[in-house]
């Protein structure tokens, strides 16, 4: 590649930045429009739980599809201390999304050079941000 062909990284960066400002804002309006859309279904979604409910079904047929109304569960916790010693003295590792803490386990090997869980994959990569210019 000749000098000349080659574009400067400042007018690079120019570009680079108007791209990511007009994804955020396309992004922004996207999210709103969604949200709104969002609010509405959950006002649909109240009436027909209210209407069958008074009826006491668990699903009805319409010419549009089976409307389908079932309990959803789900579990948190107040106290992790409590609930880690539970999940040891039960052997229940079960109990956790099976997802490994990308911050937790970066700071553990940095902590504990040589020592690598067996199965554990890794991959890094080189990655590029461009940071408004710092006022003068």
């Amino acid at each position: 590649m000749q000098q000349e062909d080659v574009v400067p990284l400042d007018k690079l960066a120019k570009i680079y930045r108007k791209m990511r400002d007009r994804i955020s804002e396309l992004t922004r309006e996207y999210d709103n429009e969604v949200e709104t859309i969002k609010a509405q279904q959950a006002e649909i979604a109240t009436a027909m739980k209210e209407q069958m409910q008074a009826l006491g079904v668990t699903s009805v047929r319409t010419d549009q599809g089976t409307v389908v109304l079932s309990v959803k569960t789900r579990y948190s916790t107040a106290d992790w201390d409590s609930f880690k010693s539970f999940v040891v003295e039960h052997d229940a590792l079960d109990l956790f999304e099976k997802r490994i803490a990308q911050t937790n386990m970066k700071q553990f090997l940095e902590e504990n050079p040589g020592v690598v869980p067996p199965g554990l994959n890794s991959n890094a990569e080189y990655d590029i941000s461009v940071r408004k210019p710092s006022a003068k």
